[in-house]
């Protein structure tokens, strides 16, 4: 029985780097146990045979936009629809999984029929093939908390939820800005227990550059990011991981901490009605550069 589908939209192999990485996030994901099972969604240059290597499964007829772009809807229907696992996670291609995932997926489930865990990552530079012999996962996690950094509460790189939610979503477009946002969002207004699972889940993102989009820029002014923003509703639905009702702790639910940058976010979010202008938006601009400050964030 398929404890857990983790299924993915990598970008294309052709970057040197980018075909590194992908290969090691792959390769982590298998390592979970011959009860998760791995699909590779789209088909970008090299994924399928990426996948025929692996001997995963592929699904290259992935809905796409005007441009080409996946749309999310699309890779989590294809997901659904492929799967019997009762847990589906989606994980960005550059993303590797240590033992625990799956375990913690199971462990929310016996705590609730509907749910989105989600979390942080550890950033880490990564440019070479990882060795995957026994003891690969806690070096890595030496590592990371050695060489790396926790990336900033943002958006999520992971969503770990049960196979029955989730099946209605925008066009929206996977690689680009806002989509992780609008999940999450979605997830708070059911409501459901939309977790952040930082503190039982470890993920390592492996760090990059963006040749692989218009002008090698990051993806938070491009135009397909503001067309995520469009069809999520708009900025007020663009959730961060402060905004989560409940955080997993040693496998428990709970109601998340109090702590000052969720202060901050809860006061930005009600500062800002939408409208940016007038005495709210630039009191919102300010909670924000407190509360970025506060993270490390200079964005």
């Amino acid at each position: 029985m398929t404890r857990m589908t983790i299924f993915s939209a990598p970008k294309p192999f052709t970057d040197p780097h980018i075909n590194t990485i992908q290969r090691n996030a792959i390769q982590s994901w298998m390592h979970l146990g011959p009860d998760v099972e791995v699909f590779l969604i789209g088909d970008e240059e090299g994924l399928a045979q990426a996948a025929e290597e692996f001997g995963v499964r592929h699904f290259p007829q992935a809905a796409t936009n005007d441009a080409g772009t996946p749309l999310i809807g699309s890779i989590f229907q294809l997901a659904r629809e492929n799967s019997s696992a009762s847990l589906l996670a989606y994980v960005n291609g550059d993303i590797l999984l240590l033992p625990g995932f799956v375990e913690m997926g199971e462990r929310a489930l016996e705590q609730s029929e509907r749910f989105l865990l989600v979390g942080q990552r550890w950033d880490l530079d990564i440019t070479e093939a990882m060795d995957f012999s026994p003891g690969w996962d806690a070096r890595l996690a030496e590592d990371a908390r050695r060489r790396g950094a926790l990336h900033p509460p943002a958006g999520s790189d992971y969503f770990i939820y049960p196979r029955t939610v989730l099946q209605e979503i925008p066009e929206l477009t996977v690689g680009r800005a806002g989509w992780d946002n609008w999940v999450i969002y979605h997830a708070v207004s059911q409501p459901w227990p939309a977790v952040d699972a930082t503190p039982s889940i470890m993920i390592v993102h492996q760090n990059h550059d963006y040749a692989h989009l218009p002008g090698g820029k990051a993806h938070y002014d491009h135009h397909e990011t503001k067309a995520n923003l469009e069809a999520g509703g708009g900025e007020q639905n663009m959730y961060m991981l402060l905004d989560t009702n409940r955080e997993l702790v040693a496998g428990k639910i709970r109601r998340p901490r109090l702590r000052m940058m969720r202060i901050l976010r809860w006061l930005e979010m009600r500062a800002n009605p939408g409208r940016q202008h007038g005495l709210r938006w630039g009191l919102t601009r300010r909670l924000r550069r407190w509360r970025r400050k506060l993270a490390g964030v200079e964005r």
